[in-house]
This record gives structure tokens, C-alpha cells and sequence, in this order.
């Protein structure tokens, strides 16, 4: 047997789940040695450390460890700190590292970053704390991001980067690949090279791939790639993520209204922005708004506070439709065991086409021309899932107390339920979207008030009907 295949020889190769699974976390043996480098001011012995790792690790150690650690580890690493870690930190720790670097480092840190990284990194930031990293840039640089801006929060033109590769329509391969020889300030990643009119307006691209395999006397209009597209710079930079995963782009220039070149935003930032609408959607669909575990107390409370608010609200009035029943109740106590269960099969079935409607909305899978059809599907999904489940809450209500008809009620409280449910799941964030609602905000409490009180209303409704 050869030494390669001694190595992936199932026999001897690790069981799945195990190393796989801890590939991409921090060795905690690792962090515990940082932490004692820091420990004993040995800075030979972090730089040892810290080399090996990517930008991105060492910004979740950062953000792993507490403020006292992370202070010492920053000022005893000093001059090496790369600008690369504060793009990846996030934006509560990020400040706090700010502050915490001198001048010269900071400038050292993101003289090398692309401006588009640079604009990430100062437009939440504090005026002081911005002008510290502006004043670090040389003054093209600084004008560069200064630009990007004065363009709106969350467009393309926030998102782009102004570091490019043009030339004239009419260039060769060959008169290409010289320019790029001789330029000293090429993007260090790029995928495509722009051609530009006269009027410096973006006419199409070429990929890397293709200019290199051709003749250096081949015409760049020969081999522009058939799909080109260009994003206007007040884009919304949600729209951008969703054109660049819809149709598969790569990069794509950016515009301005008179439709010349302004810059470029390759996929790299799309799919981070795509990232964030994800997490974002789900962090709203729980009540949590936009927070994250650096946050600090008086923060996370702030930002749930208004959420849980509104859900007594609720609550409050689906107590009310229970105190309609109070005599009902009263005579059959069999039912406050019950309740719970309806309105909680209730809740999680209406979260479930909840969850799948606010992505398909995200998505734009859910539209007008297919909104029916869906609907229909999801009653039809509530009407199998109530039977199925009324079939089993009838036998309980049977074993469990000896009644028949108590059996029957909730079985058909389970069934209405689980229908309205699906019907809320889809029709609620759908009207939302349609009033310019996020539905990922407000969805779920609507969602949840209707299950709870059409669940309370029909159980203990029916409840006063069968069994009085």
C-alpha cells in the first residue's frame, strides 16, 4: 500500500463527526497559549502564535475573550495588528480595538485594505474614531472613501469598492495584459476586466480565464461574456445580493445615474450582505432585533424590551378570550389541562409557514402570481396535519378522561387551529410586505395572537356548546 493510500484508508482514517467537526473552530489549546503568551508578556512567543492564524480566527478570539484580555493581547501585538482582523471583528468590538490602537499602527493596519473594506469600517463608527482611520489613508484613498460615503446607508454605492480594472473597448489582449504588468495598483482580487465607451460607461467584461487563453492580438469585444450586467449605485445593497445569487454574477460595475463606471462589487460582498439579510430575518422573527453576543447588557435589554412588551400585549388578549369561558372552565377543569396544547400546536404550525414565507418573501419566490396557490397549499398542509393530530388528541381525551365527547371537541379544535395557522403563516407577512412592512418584524406576534385566540376561542367555544 502507498503512503497516499495509507492516508485514506478508511480503516485508519478518523470517524466522520469527529476532527470534521472542530475543522474550523479555535483550538482552545491554541487560545490557552495566546492567553498565557499575554500572560507573560512574551510577544516572540504570540507573534509564533497568532502567525499561523487567518484574519478571520483572530477576530473570533477577540471577540471570544473578555475586555481585559483583549486589551492586553492587542497592545502587546501591537505594530503586527493587520487591518484584515477589523473587517472581520464585529462592530461592538471593533471600536473598543480602535480605540485601543496607536496612530501608527492603525495606519499600518488599513493602508493596504480595499476602500470598500474601509468604508465597512468607519461608517458606524464615531466621528473621532472615523477621522482616525481617514486621516491614516493617503489622500486619494481618502477621497475615495469619503465618496462611497455620501452615498445612501445599505446601497450599492456604500458596498462597492473603487479600485477597478477598465480599459477601452477597443484594447487587445495584448495592450490588457501590458497594463496590468505595469500598474503598481491593482486590486488584489479581481475576476473581470470592465470595457468602457468613450463616455466611460460600462459596454461589458471580461473574465481572467478567457483573457488569458487567448492571442494577444484578439479584440476584447471578441470574448465579453454574454451576461453583463451593471447595479446602479443607489441600489439597495439587498437587491444587489439577490441579483448577484439569482443569476450567478461574479462581479458587476457599478453606475451612476448618468450611467458611467463608479466602481465594482465582486461576490465576495454580496454574499456577505446576503449572509446578513439572513441572520437578520431571523433574528426579527424571534423578537431579537439586530443584536449579537458582544452586545452589552443595558443593549440586548434595550432591544428586546419593546418585543416582549408587545407579546404580553398579546397575551393579554388571548386571557381575555379564556375568560369569556370561565364557567365553562369552571364545570370542566379537564379543559385548562387541554388548553396548552391546542394553542401551543397552534403557534408551532403557524411559525413553521411563517418561517417558510418571510424567506420565500426575502427571496422573491413568493409573489402576487403565486400567492393562491400557496395559501392553498398551507391550508390543505393544516387541514391533513389537524387530522392527523385531532385522531390522536381524541384518544387521549378518551383514555385520559373517560370522554368521549371532551375526545371530540378537542379533535376538532385541532383541526381548525392547524388550519388557521397555515393560512395566518402565509397571509399575514404577506400583507405586511404589501403595506412595506418588514414581515420578518412583525410577522410573528400577529401570527402568534391569532393562533392563541382562535385556538382558545374554538376549543373552549366548542367545548361550551358539546359538553354543557
Amino acid at each position: 500500500m502507498t503512503e497516499i493510500e495509507q492516508e485514506i484508508d478508511p480503516e485508519t482514517a478518523p470517524e466522520a463527526g469527529t476532527e470534521e467537526q472542530e475543522s474550523y473552530t479555535l483550538d482552545r489549546r491554541n487560545v490557552a497559549a495566546i492567553l498565557y503568551a499575554v500572560d507573560t508578556g512574551d510577544r516572540a512567543q504570540l507573534l509564533e502564535l497568532m502567525e499561523p492564524l487567518h484574519a478571520a480566527d483572530i477576530a473570533d478570539l477577540l471577540e471570544q475573550v473578555n475586555a481585559y484580555d483583549r486589551r492586553r493581547l492587542v497592545l502587546l501585538y501591537d505594530r503586527d495588528f493587520d487591518g484584515d482582523i477589523l473587517s472581520e471583528l464585529d462592530e461592538g468590538i471593533r471600536e473598543e480595538v480602535i480605540q485601543l490602537l496607536t496612530p501608527d499602527v492603525l495606519k499600518e493596519a488599513v493602508r493596504d485594505l480595499d476602500s470598500d473594506d474601509v468604508v465597512d469600517l468607519v461608517e458606524y463608527l464615531e466621528e473621532p474614531q472615523q477621522e482616525a482611520i481617514l486621516g491614516a489613508l493617503e489622500d486619494s484613498d481618502r477621497h475615495a472613501v469619503e465618496q462611497a460615503l455620501n452615498y445612501p446607508e445599505e446601497s450599492a454605492g456604500r458596498l462597492m469598492q473603487r479600485e477597478v480594472v477598465a480599459v477601452p473597448e477597443f484594447w487587445t489582449v495584448g495592450q490588457t495584459i501590458d497594463m496590468m504588468r505595469e500598474r503598481e495598483d491593482l486590486p488584489e482580487q479581481f475576476y473581470h476586466v470592465i470595457l468602457l465607451d468613450p463616455k466611460i460607461r460600462p459596454v461589458g467584461h471580461v473574465t481572467l480565464g478567457k483573457l488569458m487563453a487567448s492571442p494577444r492580438r484578439t479584440r476584447l469585444q471578441e470574448i465579453t461574456e454574454p451576461a453583463f450586467r451593471t447595479i446602479p449605485a443607489m441600489q439597495d445593497e439587498g437587491e444587489v445580493a439577490y441579483a448577484f445569487n439569482q443569476y450567478h454574477i461574479i462581479s458587476a460595475p457599478v453606475v451612476d445615474e448618468e450611467e458611467r463606471l463608479v466602481g465594482v462589487i465582486t461576490i465576495d460582498d454580496a454574499m456577505i450582505v446576503l449572509d446578513e439579510e439572513h441572520e437578520e430575518d431571523i433574528m426579527r422573527l424571534a423578537g431579537v432585533g439586530e443584536g449579537s453576543l458582544n452586545d452589552r447588557v443595558s443593549e440586548t435589554v434595550k432591544q428586546r424590551l419593546p418585543w416582549l412588551a408587545v407579546n404580553l400585549a398579546t397575551a393579554v388578549i388571548a386571557s381575555m378570550v379564556i375568560s369569556l369561558f370561565e364557567d365553562t372552565i369552571a364545570q370542566f377543569v379537564a379543559l385548562a389541562v387541554l388548553m396548552p396544547i391546542v394553542a401551543s400546536m397552534g403557534g408551532n404550525a403557524g411559525t413553521q409557514a411563517l418561517t417558510v414565507a418571510v424567506r420565500a418573501i426575502a427571496t422573491k419566490d413568493l409573489t402576487g402570481s403565486n400567492v393562491w396557490r400557496v395559501l392553498r397549499r398551507e391550508i390543505m398542509v393544516g387541514l391533513f396535519n389537524g387530522l392527523a393530530f385531532a385522531v390522536i388528541m381524541g384518544i387521549v381525551g378518551l383514555v385520559w378522561f373517560g370522554s368521549p365527547a371532551l375526545g371530540g371537541v378537542i379533535a376538532a379544535a385541532m383541526v381548525i387551529n392547524l388550519v388557521i395557522a397555515g393560512l395566518a403563516g402565509i397571509a399575514v407577512p404577506v400583507i405586511l410586505d404589501k403595506f412595506r412592512i418588514d414581515p420578518a418584524l412583525a410577522s410573528g406576534t400577529f401570527v402568534t395572537t391569532v393562533t392563541d385566540v382562535v385556538g382558545f376561542f374554538a376549543f373552549l367555544g366548542l367545548a361550551g356548546i358539546v359538553l354543557l
